[in-house]
């Protein structure tokens, strides 16, 4: 195509060492002179590997359990409730989101209970929030050490949301054959 070969594929962050369920398409084309062809990493974590998903427990235990300032306190809307967006301590977190109203739930919310088609309600009382920024940039593999730039928190939500999961993006990066001297 245009002088490269470009392949193409589904790639999971989970399987990556990222716990989150993240499935993004990559495309990769290199010039068609270099003679070679990319083959995309192989699963690192998960059932056909000897390492198991990374939890939200893995990346997110520890950190404050309230942190005023760093989620978003808007009331949860009922389209925000048309899914459920919370999942328990010992699996990856649902995909995290460039807005920060619609990233999922903490973990230690209470559980969600499908009642009709797109309406969720809470099984129990308790207090429900969203994940914080740092929560969020922990479940995409970012170091806790990272530092954002200064800005409103919405505006690191969406960096973060949009970002590719750093050790995804290792993973494909570490796959490219050797043409550089």
């Amino acid at each position: 195509m245009l002088g490269y070969r470009v392949v193409y594929k589904v790639l999971d962050a989970k399987q990556y060492g990222v716990p989150q369920t993240r499935r993004r398409i990559f495309l990769v084309g290199i010039r068609s002179d270099f003679g070679k062809v990319y083959d995309f990493p192989k699963p690192q974590y998960g059932p056909d590997t000897r390492r198991r998903y990374r939890t939200q427990r893995d990346a997110i235990a520890g950190m404050p359990t309230w942190p005023d300032g760093e989620f978003c306190e808007e009331k949860l809307h009922w389209y925000y409730l048309s899914r459920n967006r919370r999942r328990p301590w010992g699996q990856p977190s649902p995909c995290i989101m460039g807005h920060w109203r619609h990233v999922p739930l903490h973990p230690s919310s209470p559980p969600l209970e499908r009642i009709g088609t797109d309406e969720w309600r809470f099984k129990r009382r308790g207090k429900a929030r969203r994940l914080s920024y740092k929560e969020c940039a922990a479940l995409q593999g970012f170091p806790r050490s990272f530092v954002w730039p200064e800005g409103s928190i919405r505006a690191r939500f969406r960096m973060i949301g949009n970002a590719v999961p750093p050790p995804l993006f290792e993973a494909v990066l570490r796959a490219l054959p050797k043409i550089w001297n």
